[in-house]
């Protein structure tokens, strides 16, 4: 087997957008860095694909506001091309033939939308949204920092210490806050603010996102907040569309990690973490080639690295056995179409052939608490939702690159899907899949009738595809479900939360380790500060976060 003669600093295996931040954190601090991406195009997740001729859309990740803007600084990523643009309303519930609900940005306008279902909940909106900024506040510095590492010298109790200090400083109404949101359903914390079901419906749908749950399952409350700690050019509570999909922004951050000398290969499958001595020391690639460094950083997720990719005895099969044994699976279906057409809303005619304000939304079918709670169950019982939930995006609305003139693209988010099938059905047999696809589509066209005639073309990805495709093992689009016991300190096993996995050298730095799924940058931003602490070169900071190493570039 071939064997190179230079030995990298840091080797990460897989380009998706958390292994490119991490590189070009690293890339800046003076380390000589190599990504290797498996498929011939970087971003992970975060890409943007043409999916029929002519016709272009970002093909698993969909939709921007929990970029962090401290990575976006840090990488310089608006000099690198990225650009934001806000959606022009939040989100649109069609919910039958005449009704519907639009939430607007500003208080005094979706405090008028649900007025209109319950003018008690609007009376409560500004005290709830106010609740759920000031914890999202928090929640936004747990996750600029690496969590407390359960018995791991005195290091760790001076960050349980700090964190607990922080936490002490809270009211005793934000601390029942931040009891409820971690231990209740979204489904029960709702109900503490709100009555009505269609209001109640409409606000649960951050809770099962991502999540294989329904809104009764406790710990959804928590996905929630993690839902709304996102902001899109200095705005918080805003959605944003980048601008040549999600691609852009994988694309962006590879640019800057190049600029800081990192080397980015695609069509370079890792095949196996290399160990020696009880640490990584390199990795070998499918076609047997083998790279070295002092460091690999893995940006798979956790349940695949130590199934597919650490070898045998490498680790202590009780350490394995945590890692492989972690649950996975989003429910997630995930489709593209080719449209014709904009979608008529029953409920919200079109004028014209114009967009209209609801079009650039998130569009959510998903009209009420029970509609939320009963696709859950039909899967879990079925192996698919009867009544799909699914948010569907037009980014062409916002993004005239993605398709021809007069013609739009949509993405459409699909739940719940089990990860795998019942009875000996399986996502393998492309007729389950399509069966599937074709009652999403009938599903979005009971809203807006000439929305199946318009569907030019689709791509379909049920939960195997996105496995198979993107290493999302189950489909879960967050490399691991964020329960409660997958959460900070336990994500993603207790007593490795710190980025810092059982085999010496080796480092997590994707969405399976905190502060979790989305697309964020965060664990490759937090992974690459403990790695240059590691190995000496963590010498202050520079513009407010990213280490530095006085070293030269190793040879």
């Amino acid at each position: 087997m071939a064997d190179s003669q230079e030995v990298y600093d840091v080797l990460v295996v897989g380009g998706g957008h958390n292994g490119l931040t991490l590189s070009a954190y690293l890339g800046k601090s003076g380390l000589r860095v190599a990504v290797l991406e498996r498929r011939k195009i970087v971003g992970g997740a975060a890409v943007t694909e043409e999916f029929y001729p002519g016709y272009r859309n970002s093909t698993a990740s969909y939709t921007v506001s929990l970029l962090s803007p401290k990575v976006m600084a840090d990488l310089d990523l608006p000099e690198h091309g990225l650009k934001i643009v806000e959606r022009p309303v939040a989100n649109f519930w069609p919910l039958d033939a005449k009704r519907s609900l639009l939430l607007r940005y500003g208080l005094e306008a979706r405090c008028r939308a649900v007025a209109e279902f319950s003018e008690a909940d609007a009376d409560r909106l500004p005290a709830y949204e106010a609740a759920l900024d000031r914890a999202a506040g928090l929640l936004r510095e747990l996750a600029l920092v690496t969590p407390p590492n359960a018995g791991r010298g005195w290091g760790e109790l001076v960050r349980h210490g700090l964190t607990a200090m922080r936490m002490s400083g809270l009211g005793v109404d934000d601390k029942r806050l931040l009891v409820d949101l971690f231990t209740k359903s979204a489904a029960d914390f709702l109900s503490f603010w709100f009555e009505n079901e269609v209001v109640k419906g409409a606000l649960a749908f951050d809770g099962i996102v991502g999540a294989y749950a329904a809104p009764s399952t406790p710990g959804t409350a928590y996905v929630l907040l993690h839902h709304c700690f996102g902001e899109v050019n200095g705005k918080s509570g805003v959605w944003g569309h980048a601008l040549g999909g999600m691609g852009a922004i994988s694309q962006a951050i590879a640019s800057s990690a190049e600029a800081a000398g990192v080397s980015i290969r695609t069509g370079a499958a890792v095949e196996q973490i290399l160990t020696e001595g009880g640490r990584a020391i390199g990795v070998r690639l499918a076609g047997g080639e083998v790279l070295r460094a002092r460091i690999v950083a893995a940006n798979v997720g956790p349940k695949l690295l130590f199934r597919d990719l650490i070898p045998e005895g490498a680790v202590k099969e009780q350490d394995r056995g945590r890692f492989t044994g972690l649950k996975t699976g989003s429910g997630t279906f995930r489709m593209n179409v080719a449209l014709s057409a904009l979608p008529d809303f029953t409920c919200r005619p079109s004028i014209g052939t114009e967009p209209m304000p609801h079009h650039g939304a998130g569009i959510i079918i998903g009209p009420s608490l029970d509609y939320l709670e009963t696709a859950y169950l039909d899967a879990r019982r079925e192996g698919w939702s009867r009544e799909p939930v699914i948010e569907m995006l037009i980014p062409s609305t916002l993004d005239a690159s993605l398709a021809p003139a007069g013609k739009h693209v949509a993405s459409l988010f699909v739940q719940h899907v089990a990860p795998e099938l019942p009875n000996g059905r399986s996502w393998r047999d492309a007729g389950e899949r399509e069966a599937f696809a074709d009652l999403v589509i009938e599903t979005v066209n009971r809203y807006a009738p000439n929305f199946s005639a318009s569907v030019i073309a689709r791509q379909v990805h049920s939960p195997l595809d996105l496995e198979e495709k993107f290493g999302l093992v189950g489909g879960d689009i967050f490399h691991g479900q964020m329960g409660l016991d997958q959460l900070f300190s336990a994500r993603p096993v207790v007593g490795y939360a710190d980025y810092r996995m059982p085999l010496k050298g080796l480092y997590l730095c994707g969405a399976g380790a905190h502060p979790g799924g989305g697309v964020t940058g965060l664990p490759g931003r937090n992974a690459a500060i403990e790695i240059l602490k590691d190995l000496g070169g963590w010498s202050g900071v520079l513009r407010g976060g990213v280490g530095h190493s006085n070293k030269r570039r190793s040879s």
